[in-house]
């Protein structure tokens, strides 16, 4: 069995990031929690920076380059447009990059779509803006934010589900909200990111080629997390749980006849969490940005501050979780969310200190709640699609509660008053609570 898999990885991935993946697990076959840990969050960091960056450069750059035609606000609102086209893309990259890897392997599949990621992360750093290309360029962007999408849909590894396999019973919500952690380090990276760049250079150089080096560095650093996943994917643990068939792709379409039900059970349950997780990234500092209430430098160091309270809150959502249980945890969350959901009008539309508020207070929730927010109702998928069901759930969470976040509240909130970022918020709070109930119906009833 093993040599029949190694012959499909070494035919189908890049013989050298596969020889030296395998030649740093020669001497250990059975890889600790710990190990496995540093994969997830240093494969999850990755993916987030690249979706920050991209993030971040659709309210400071993108209107002014690729729409320089519309004011501000429409600009803002198309470029939100195309930022939502990675979310709409990720669960086709899934099902895509699922059949590769039942025809050729987990280590095709992970390359595959990491460089995939990669060239479409460094290609919008090389785009001409309209002045160069009119509206060609923007077609551009848009191809390249979809590939992005499907390359994000195929990086799925199965290395979370792997870390809550080898974790303990009464632990499991700890290591549930290690591969969260990702979320709020690539925030920080990229974020940092772009404060030193926009604070260093002039405006008309950071618009010139400045905002392009983000992109640049997300290469390298998908480079990094490529090798550091590919050494755990094909090391001898991971394959012994595969052959269990708890780590096996199955067929999109077998699963959804099977177990459709909890495809979207598991798309809503953390369907807070998600709404959330734009409204207090990528949404203050587009509201703030364009009404100028603050300097723009002032904004991300204060968010960065905010996601490191996050990472806080995500460690201690690992053990309220294993007190109280991950479902437990995420409905009471939930709540707080829709009681927060309630200031959040008073809080934007206030001084810098209100909105400061609302940023910190945000991301301290947002932690609490994304920490279990991945996986939280995978148990409920018979073993044998776990792996697909799992990485659905996510995209579809991902699509319905984050995908068109700062698309929405911008767009409503700029015509019709900030009333609808609680609506948004207070909607998602609702989903969550509703999700958990019938789960939990289906459940006893069972």
């Amino acid at each position: 069995m093993m040599s029949s898999i190694n012959h499909e990885h070494t035919a189908a991935a890049p013989p050298t990031f596969e020889r030296d993946a395998r030649a740093s697990v020669a001497d250990h076959s059975k890889i600790a929690p710990g190990e496995i840990a540093i994969g997830v969050i240093i494969g999850r960091a990755s993916e987030y920076f690249d979706y920050f960056v991209y993030g971040i450069a659709s309210v400071l750059v993108f209107p002014e380059i690729f729409f320089p035609f519309e004011s501000r606000l429409d600009g803002t609102l198309y470029s939100f447009v195309i930022f939502s086209f990675a979310f709409i893309a990720r669960p086709i990259g899934t099902v895509a990059f699922m059949a590769i890897q039942r025809r050729w392997g987990r280590g095709a599949k992970l390359t595959g779509s990491l460089f995939l990621l990669g060239i479409a992360t460094v290609g919008i750093a090389f785009l001409p803006g309209y002045a160069s290309l009119g509206f060609t360029s923007i077609v551009l962007l848009s191809i390249l934010r979809f590939l992005q999408g499907i390359a994000l849909g195929g990086s799925w590894d199965g290395l979370p589900s792997l870390l809550a396999l080898n974790a303990p019973k009464n632990r499991r919500g700890w290591y549930a909200m290690i591969p969260q952690l990702g979320a709020p380090i690539g925030f920080i990276v990229a974020s940092g990111l772009f404060l030193f760049l926009h604070s260093s250079l002039w405006p008309v150089d950071f618009m010139d080629w400045g905002w392009r080096y983000p992109f640049y560095v997300a290469f390298a650093i998908n480079v990094v997390a490529l090798f550091a996943r590919l050494r755990l994917v094909v090391t001898d643990e991971y394959d012994h749980l595969l052959n269990e068939h708890k780590l096996e792709p199955s067929r999109v379409v077998d699963l959804v006849q099977a177990q459709g039900s909890n495809l979207l059970i598991g798309a809503f349950a953390a369907l807070a969490s998600y709404a959330l997780f734009h409204l207090v990234t990528v949404f203050p500092l587009s509201w703030i940005t364009l009404y100028a209430t603050q300097p723009v430098a002032d904004v991300l160091i204060v968010q960065m501050v905010g996601a490191a309270i996050a990472m806080l809150g995500i460690i201690a959502s690992g053990l309220i979780a294993d007190r109280v249980g991950r479902r437990s945890t995420l409905g009471s969350l939930a709540v707080l969310i829709g009681i927060f959901s309630l200031f959040a009008p008073m809080l934007l539309d206030g001084e810098p200190f209100r909105q400061n508020i609302f940023i910190l207070v945000g991301f301290a929730l947002l932690g609490l709640s994304y920490g279990q927010a991945a996986g939280a109702v995978s148990s409920n998928f018979e073993p044998q699609y776990r792996y697909t069901g799992a990485a659905l759930t996510s995209d579809f969470a991902w699509l319905i509660g984050a995908a068109f976040a700062p698309l929405v509240a911008l767009g409503l909130s700029a015509h019709f008053g900030l009333a609808y970022v609680s609506i948004y918020l207070l909607s998602g709070a609702i989903c969550t609570l509703v999700a958990l109930r019938i789960n939990r119906s289906l459940e006893l009833r069972d």
